[in-house]
């Protein structure tokens, strides 16, 4: 099934069933197996909603078991609806903007639009860069000087992290981005998520900035000094990962408004699987969300006050 637009999302995905057909055709391509023992000897009940029995365990389960869709019961029409306005509109879809389309309310819309987030990350995170890498950084939380007085933050122009976070992006010249929430910019900081996430020998792009300085002992670090206006030298610059920022910072001014300390890491996310999927028609970046939904963020582990604030 081809669904280049919204339209086909709801014509296509009127029927529950068909619903849970194609869901399970995603996520197990031909051969299902049991969600709870893993073992393959599994058969279909009858019954109104497609449904299995594990021959195994004696288990029953259906399609969305184990996935983002678990203990909803918001219509798997909506949630399908709800993928594809977000893995293709440029710069995302508000809460509200997203209830609206649904028909929900918008505290439902921006469970199910974390939800939708936590799958992507599985799809965006799936291996290390390698190559030529763009490697910039960027703070999220507004200048202290457009803040009304008493709004205002003692101290925290420039690169201060009392009302500000910052976010490291790492962009393949390919064109495939990695997005880290940072607790700062330090190098003890910076150099470990680098590691993390580039394979060592890689040729790294950056500014001058001191929390890269060290890099050369396991990649091929190439400095761009800005401060003395050096932008490209050769084939190598940030201009590329520079470029995404503007188009990050737009849909969080134009769109979000205002992003958490909590929460951030996971529009981050999002706008990764946008941009690495940028090239693609709708429906690949429709059902390639739909392959990684085989994880369960619950409403009160997105709540909790004791994850992370920085992941």
């Amino acid at each position: 099934m081809h669904c280049n637009n919204l339209l086909d999302i709801a014509e296509t995905f009127r029927d529950k069933n068909v619903c849970l057909d194609y869901l399970a055709s995603k996520r197990w391509n031909g051969s299902v197996y049991c969600v709870f023992c893993g073992c393959n000897n599994v058969y279909t009940l009858k019954g109104k909603y497609r449904r299995y029995k594990c021959g195994d365990c004696r288990k029953q389960f259906s399609a969305i078991k184990g996935t983002i869709f678990e203990n909803s019961p918001i219509h798997l029409q909506k949630w399908f609806m709800a993928i594809f306005l977000i893995t293709t509109h440029k710069k995302g879809i508000s809460s509200v903007q997203l209830a609206s389309s649904l028909g929900v309310t918008q505290k439902t819309a921006w469970f199910m639009a974390q939800r939708i987030r936590y799958a992507l990350k599985i799809k965006s995170f799936d291996k290390k860069l390698d190559g030529v890498i763009q490697c910039d950084e960027t703070f999220v939380g507004g200048k202290n000087k457009n803040r009304h007085a008493h709004k205002k933050v003692a101290n925290s122009q420039g690169r201060s992290f009392k009302d500000k976070t910052p976010v490291l992006g790492m962009l393949h010249t390919g064109g495939h981005l990695r997005l880290v929430v940072m607790p700062d910019t330090a190098s003890a900081s910076i150099q470990p998520a680098i590691k993390e996430h580039i394979e060592e020998g890689s040729i790294i792009v950056s500014d001058e900035w001191h929390g890269y300085n060290g890099l050369d002992k396991k990649y091929f670090h190439i400095v761009m000094d800005h401060q003395r206006k050096e932008f490209v030298r050769g084939a190598f610059h940030t201009n590329s990962m520079e470029g995404f920022w503007g188009l990050f910072k737009r849909g969080i001014i134009g769109v979000y408004h205002y992003l958490s300390r909590k929460h951030l890491h996971r529009y981050c996310d999002e706008f990764s699987y946008r941009y690495n999927n940028r090239d693609i028609p709708n429906s690949y970046k429709f059902e390639g969300c739909l392959s990684s939904v085989n994880c369960r963020l619950t409403y009160s582990d997105l709540i909790s006050k004791n994850q992370p604030a920085i992941q």
